[in-house]
């Protein structure tokens, strides 16, 4: 299912990851030559791709919410 992505942190190993309008996160490494995503190494960057949709596979498999401030309307 497709979600917005509508802020970011870093985890515990300092990866940049997508806070998701959903209530999940998801990691969005830039890992060249096998991820290229060179948008997330820029605050720029980061902030240009709010909205951007990527694909939650936690809500296809309908997984609770990651986090506790969690859209109401889900």
């Amino acid at each position: 299912m497709q979600q917005p992505i509508t802020g970011y942190h870093r985890d515990e190993e300092n990866h940049w990851v997508a806070e998701l309008a959903c209530g999940h996160n998801q990691h969005v490494r830039h890992n060249p030559p096998w991820t290229n995503r060179a948008w997330v190494t820029t605050e720029a960057g980061r902030n240009a791709m709010l909205g951007y949709l990527l694909n939650c596979k936690k809500c296809d498999e309908g997984a609770p919410p990651d986090r506790i401030d969690e859209v109401k309307d889900r």
